[in-house]
């Protein structure tokens, strides 16, 4: 399978070590993988989103070089199809995320049939964890160290500072 082409959407605001998690796993699984960041109006981000794009970049260690960063609006299912992906990688953490996710994935089934959807489980460690953890722990002045990778951690340093 390491031919095929995946994509692994999120907002990414900001990205954490679960995230980053899936991204190493699934590079090894796949000869390509976009990590596609969603423009999504109805959020307020933290960062921008070529801020999202350079610290994914800046966190992505030399063994990923088959991994793009890339952002799109619009359908996932149609995005994926433009960039000729075979698979659609999700992360889930609790049994709530997955009862969103599955429907997810369904409607994107009915859309490009022929994409599939991979669930990948963060390592344990990161399990629990989300950006909007994050967020409001760095907010708060909170250690988030092993939280995120460390160009992460500095931009939230000095975004609350």
């Amino acid at each position: 399978m390491r031919r095929a082409s995946a994509i692994y959407p999120g907002t990414f605001d900001p990205l954490t070590n679960g995230h980053l998690d899936i991204i190493e796993r699934s590079s090894k699984l796949f000869g390509r993988v976009v990590v596609a960041i969603l423009l999504n109006p109805q959020k307020d981000p933290l960062f921008t989103v070529e801020e999202r794009c350079d610290l994914i970049r800046a966190s992505l260690s030399p063994s990923t070089d088959n991994v793009e960063v890339d952002v799109f609006d619009g359908l996932l299912a149609d995005y994926a199809n433009q960039q000729s992906a075979e698979v659609i990688i999700r992360g889930i953490r609790a049994v709530s995320d997955y009862e969103y996710e599955l429907q997810m994935a369904l409607m994107n089934r009915r859309l490009q049939p022929e994409i599939e959807t991979l669930f990948m489980i963060p390592a344990e460690r990161y399990s629990y964890l989300s950006s909007g953890l994050v967020r409001e722990i760095a907010e708060h002045g909170g250690s988030i160290n092993g939280l995120v990778p460390g160009p992460v951690e500095d931009a939230l340093h000095a975004h609350f500072k």
